[in-house]
């Protein structure tokens, strides 16, 4: 471990600073940008960095960061950032365009000199593949002129700007910080240096990263808190303690049934970050019954998915007939509600499409907890009540995870939970679920629905996209290959003298405006 100093760690004029703890789940793999989509890292990582792009707090709205404005090219392919002038690294060194990208080509190309040998996963996961890979969505990196750079691709991909915003795992990092140690660089031996409200100070292992002021942030009168914590507290219980006794000021991933023991503490604000996951069954069509839509529609039909919700997830979620979450809802289609909950109805579906006494149906259940999914299994066997009172004789299933995603992969099951727990914009939340390549767990597939994502993708204007989605709606929720269950609102929580603190969907928000 090693520590070292940085100016803005004490205040002027010897008045008391002031410092916010926040209890992590766990702590980040790693503080260099791109390495792992960890959900710890991007957390630290969001206080440290700028990205190009941010999104306005508690939306998935995209707004400028480093980068003034953006544009692009007609056919979608180049996008050209114009930078903020004068703005300085956190080590004094200066951001421009030739500073951007560095820290692209270190993600995007295996043979960069300052790549440190590691293998940049987030970028992978996210943007296709490396340089000369067949699924790399970036052709080139270029440099226009001191303050302007371009992104190059190989397919327009109209969602880029939102996968940028993520300054947690796109943040732009001093290419002179990396150079001093690339391998070392963002590990608790080495600096993270960026531009953002907070440097680190210290990362002691096991215990806690402590970040300080950033004194020269250009983001006038911020950070509001001069010294910012946080803690790896594993255990839900053990946070919600910790914020009862003080020990600290902010918690994230709390439990659902945790929910009024914050709600009637004076002590403690409760909030929730708006959902931007799914929670869904999927159906394969390669099991006969399941062939016939109207059979997928019998099954939406029962299931009483309102009380399903209710039940489960303590009033944190959501239902309705859309694949794609609620902070996306301008990609909703205004023909499209929900499947009413109707047991006679569905059984005269049932007995339209040849299955009067119901037919037999494997339900496979998740073996681990998701965001989306607290508690699979109860879930399960609610979902195969219903299922059971028109006539469908349901068995539950599971088995290991990883063998759970092997058969889900390779059309082994006939009926499944899943989900997603992140996407900001309709194309990479259809893309998961929908894209050629990614159906084969529903052995079902659409030109439709093809040729829709394929049109939105060439359309730069995000106005005349939504027509697209829109349409991909309807079809989806006619088609019931995979019925919504659920959009799940997370739960987090803050000591009640904290202010300015705004969740985000996304998982993590800079803490700049938070004091108390």
């Amino acid at each position: 471990m090693r520590n070292w100093l940085v100016s803005g760690l004490l205040l002027i004029g010897g008045a008391a600073a002031q410092t916010i703890t926040f209890g992590l789940s766990g702590e980040p793999i790693s503080l260099d940008p791109c390495v792992t989509d960890d959900g710890n890292g991007a957390y630290v990582q969001t206080q440290i960095y700028n990205g190009l792009i941010k999104f306005k707090p508690g939306t998935v709205d995209l707004q400028p960061d480093l980068a003034l404005r953006w544009t692009t090219s007609d056919d979608g392919l180049t996008w050209t950032f114009y930078l903020r002038q004068n703005i300085k690294f956190q080590d004094g060194t200066p951001l421009n365009a030739e500073a951007v990208r560095f820290n692209f080509m270190r993600w995007w190309d295996p043979t960069f000199s300052y790549g440190g040998g590691k293998d940049f996963q987030g970028w992978k996961d996210n943007v296709g593949g490396y340089k000369g890979e067949a699924g790399s969505l970036v052709k080139d990196v270029r440099v226009k002129n001191a303050y302007a750079v371009e992104i190059v691709l190989n397919n327009p991909y109209p969602a880029l700007g939102s996968l940028l915003a993520d300054s947690g795992l796109f943040g732009i990092a001093s290419p002179t910080a990396i150079k001093k140690n690339p391998q070392q660089y963002g590990t608790p031996a080495g600096m993270a240096v960026g531009t953002g409200p907070f440097m680190l100070t210290k990362w002691s292992s096991g215990v806690n990263v402590q970040l300080a002021k950033n004194p020269n942030y250009f983001n006038a009168g911020l950070p509001k808190s001069d010294n910012l914590v946080f803690r790896f507290i594993k255990e839900p219980s053990s946070r919600l303690n910790e914020l009862l006794s003080g020990g600290v000021d902010i918690s994230g991933d709390l439990l659902p049934d945790q929910l009024q023991a914050l709600k009637t503490n004076p002590k403690l604000k409760p909030l929730l970050r708006p959902a931007l996951n799914l929670g869904y069954l999927g159906l394969n069509t390669s099991y006969k019954p399941l062939s016939d839509v109207r059979v997928r529609q019998a099954i939406a039909t029962a299931l009483n998915k309102k009380a399903i919700v209710d039940a489960f997830w303590n009033g944190l979620g959501l239902t309705d007939g859309h694949l794609i979450p609620p902070p996306l809802s301008k990609s909703y289609s205004k023909n499209v509600t929900d499947y009413k909950y109707d047991p006679a109805a569905a059984k005269k579906l049932l007995a339209a499409a040849g299955y009067p006494n119901g037919f037999a149906l494997d339900l496979w259940y998740m073996p681990v907890s998701r965001p989306y999914y607290p508690t699979p299994k109860p879930i399960a066997e609610a979902m195969a009540a219903d299922l059971t009172a028109i006539g469908i004789k349901v068995t539950l299933k599971t088995e290991d995870w990883g063998a759970y995603l092997q058969h889900r992969s390779e059309g082994k099951l006939q009926a499944f939970m899943l989900g997603y727990i992140y996407a900001t914009d309709a194309d990479n939340a259809y893309t998961n679920l929908l894209a050629p390549g990614s159906t084969t767990d529903i052995s079902w597939t659409s030109p439709e629905v093809n040729a829709a994502m394929a049109a939105a993708r060439k359309l730069p204007d995000e106005a005349k996209r939504q027509q697209y989605y829109q349409k991909v709606d309807e079809i989806m929720f006619r088609e019931a290959v995979r019925i919504p269950v659920v959009h799940s609102r997370l739960l987090v929580a803050s000591g009640a003298a904290v202010k300015g603190w705004v969740p985000s969907p996304t998982g993590s928000e800079k803490l700049d405006t938070v004091e108390k």
